[in-house]
């Protein structure tokens, strides 16, 4: 049935390809005027809310009592100079005056000293929704650079929730731009080496490009029920280009190995009709597969994997869809003239590559030693991907946001800032409830709070007017109540995460905690960030089950085959393990920091391995269907499985590699974007596809294959049947494919 109706679609479209084209383009419009229509709504701080954080700020908010977001504007000396207290008090008083009745300013506070004298702080309380304050932060930015400009003697600058998250976006639309500048010049030089053609190679980029962009449109939609988290289309692009120029790469070279392989009698409506039989299988199954692994992202309830993984998963069925529909159509219409302008040089070098799909010498004698020691093979590629995947046991993990942002002006005045501010490098906030019984005994509680932190030495809350100062809030009703705690501590810093076990474990059960009846919770940066970090290992497990089971219900629906779907889930571990190990050696340390040019705090964002083994699993899964689906074919025309196993991984090879090859330039393109969280994806997806296409593929899984071959089709066994509608006498191919060296 999945055969009937990838061949119907394909034929459909290759019949009619005026109308394909035109439904594809109108789909494409139609999204993106769809999404521009409703726009993109952007998480907000309600939607990151997650453990004793969130709860904790849902008490304050019932309460009437959740203080709002704060934007700042902090004025220093310039670099190498002593700060001019004069001039920095004249910015100072200039700032508070033209923030006065700004847009979205509730309240502008009087300007606080730095202890060390050396700057100066004028406070903005925000008002009103999120995204209408974000929508105002470009007036507030240029009234900052009117100080600015008015007071050249120090340095004026702004920082916040929002101007940072408004320079950081600013920052990852540069880096989706230049990302696109490396990615398509690179992509379309590897497919004119595949292809030899121009024409060839700008179909896949062309096909891809057309579904990343519906897909950012639809990202817009899909923003309402899961709301954009600022990366989506960074991570659309990355996705979109590296399955869609796969998904083409697969089906166009299929395409012409049947016409090469009759010799010219199969016309392109009938090549057409094959490939959508076979390589269209493949691409349906290879994109389920992608999709349900991205679809255990989910699991996690987090609004930023739920986020990307609808956007990615759009993509790819995009893609996929476009494959069978737009894909059949342009080579229909397009004939012989794909092959043209044929590149002198290129053009050869693509004829080598044994364009009849015929496993070329290189494959045998890489294949040969293989199969003839399959113990020795998979003991030596195991063993490789075991010593890689070693550094992945010492593993640090942080889900701090700051330190990993790209240094745009407003992140580092926030860096400025808690240098002369020790007291806003951490800060915590205790949200308590109580009930009408014990409303009375609530300010009592918080006070002994208070003193209890400043008898311990993690939490330093001195006396005095300034920032550092402990701040209890009483709501109106006296149920609820809030204290507001500083330390002098990174965020990230062991210090601050022991000050908070402290405070969790400690000081608030001895004190508002004894309160009957009461509820307490602690929130802040510190306790956000922990919680995170929490709230993702605990989804860990459940989430590399559901994609571990997923897949394996995946590979067995696809090759009837229990070996097979074992084989290619412990595999795709093999290949998700070796890339995190080098992920970690990398990134937590700085012998390549240069190169790669970030700052390291010895850790891996905790997002980065979830997310890398999800899209790899997803990725990897794709190689494995389409090595194993030629392999499945030759066993179907009657080989051994010794002979299928030369024949479908040879042929399936240069495809895998000419896909890999893309995939690397899209995801080395990442590698150069200034957010930490995207340069670690970026890289760990890069070695992980060299790992797996270079030991797991030509190495490992032919191994593995080879000793499994009496149960390798277990429970059933493929039937001895010509390719669906292929002549047997023009597809078929020789009875026996001759090799390099005997196999025996």
């Amino acid at each position: 049935m999945e055969q009937r109706l990838t061949v119907r679609t394909a034929m459909w479209s290759a019949r009619h390809p005026w109308r394909a084209l035109a439904c594809w383009l109108m789909l494409v419009i139609a999204c993106l005027a769809l999404g521009a229509q409703a726009g993109t709504r952007s998480a907000d701080s309600v939607d990151y809310r997650v453990g004793e954080a969130g709860r904790a700020e849902e008490i304050a908010e019932r309460g009437g009592i959740l203080d709002p977001l704060e934007e700042k504007v902090l004025i220093t000396a310039r670099e190498g100079e002593k700060l001019d207290r004069a001039a920095a008090g004249a910015a100072a008083r200039d700032a508070v005056q033209r923030m006065t009745g700004a847009p979205s300013v509730a309240k502008v506070g009087d300007p606080v000293w730095a202890p060390d004298g050396q700057a100066v702080l004028v406070p903005l309380e925000t008002k009103g929704e999120e995204a209408v304050i974000s929508d105002d932060i470009p007036a507030l930015l240029e009234r900052t650079a009117a100080v600015q400009e008015a007071h050249p003697g120090v340095v004026v600058a702004q920082t916040g929730h929002f101007s940072m998250g408004q320079g950081v976006s600013a920052s990852m639309g540069e880096d989706l731009a230049t990302a696109e500048r490396i990615t398509l010049p690179l992509t379309l030089l590897i497919l004119m080496v595949v292809f030899g053609a121009i024409v060839a190679a700008g179909v896949p980029v062309l096909l891809a490009l057309s579904a990343v962009a519906a897909s950012m449109g639809l990202s817009q939609l899909f923003s309402h029920v899961f709301p954009s988290v600022g990366a989506n289309n960074s991570l659309i692009l990355l996705m979109g280009m590296a399955v869609g120029v796969d998904y083409s790469l697969l089906f166009t070279k299929r395409v012409r190995e049947e016409r090469a392989r009759s010799g010219g009698r199969l016309d392109q409506e009938a090549a057409v009709r094959i490939a959508a039989a076979t390589a269209g299988r493949t691409v349906v199954v290879s994109g389920l597969a992608v999709m349900v692994s991205l679809a255990a992202l989910f699991v996690v309830g987090d609004v930023v994997f739920s986020s990307l993984a609808i956007s990615s998963i759009s993509v790819v069925a995009l893609v996929v869809g476009a494959s069978l529909t737009v894909l059949p159509a342009l080579l229909v219409k397009l004939g012989r003239a794909l092959d043209r302008p044929r590149l002198p040089l290129l053009g050869r070098l693509a004829d080598r590559s044994h364009g009849d799909g015929s496993p070329g010498r290189t494959w045998q004698r890489l294949l040969g030693p293989v199969l003839r020691r399959p113990v020795a093979a998979l003991v030596a590629g195991l063993a490789l991907i075991g010593v890689l995947a070693v550094p992945a046991m010492g593993i640090e993990l942080s889900s701090t946001e700051v330190s990993t942002l790209p240094k745009v002006t407003a992140v580092q005045a926030r860096d400025r800032m808690v240098e002369h501010f020790p007291s806003e490098r951490s800060a915590y906030l205790v949200a308590v409830r109580t009930d009408d019984a014990h409303r009375d005994r609530l300010p009592q509680a918080m006070r002994d709070l208070v003193r209890s932190a400043e008898r311990q030495p993690l939490l330093r809350v001195p006396d005095g007017h300034g920032l550092d100062a402990a701040r209890i809030t009483l709501s109106p009703d006296g149920l609820t109540g809030t204290v507001l705690l500083h330390a002098p501590h990174r965020i990230d810093s062991g210090e601050a995460q022991d000050a908070l076990r402290v405070l969790r474990g400690e000081l608030v059960p001895d004190t508002v905690g004894k309160l009957p009846g009461t509820k307490a919770a602690v929130s802040g940066d510190v306790a956000r960030n922990a919680d995170v970090l929490d709230h993702q290992m605990s989804a860990l497990p459940w989430v590399v089950g559901a994609v571990l089971l997923l897949s394996l219900i995946v590979m067995v629906a696809a090759f009837r085959s229990v070996p097979v779907a074992v084989v290619s889930t412990v595999l795709n571990v093999a290949s998700a393990g070796g890339a995190l190990g080098l992920l970690v050696l990398v990134f937590q340390s700085d012998w390549v920091q240069r190169q790669l040019d970030y700052d390291t705090d010895g850790f891996i964002v905790s997002r980065v391995p979830l997310f890398l083994f999800v899209i790899l699993f997803g990725l990897s899964t794709d190689y494995n269907v389409f090595m194993i689906s030629r392999v499945k074919e030759a066993v179907e025309r009657g080989r051994s499985t010794t002979e299928a196993l030369l024949e479908g991984i040879g042929r399936s090879a240069s495809v895998v590699t000419g896909g890999a090859v893309v995939m690397v330039s899209v995801f080395v393109s990442f590698m150069f974007t200034n957010l930490l969280e995207m340069k670690q994806l970026g890289f760990g997806l890069c070695v992980a596809v060299i790992l797996d296409v270079v030991i797991v593929r030509v190495l490992i899984l032919p191994a593995a294959l080879k000793l499994l071959a009496p149960v390798l089709w277990w429970p059933s066994r493929p039937r001895t049947r010509p390719v669906p509608g292929q002549d047997p006498a023009v597809g078929a191919g020789p009875k026996r494919t001759p090799a390099a060296h005997p196999v025996r």
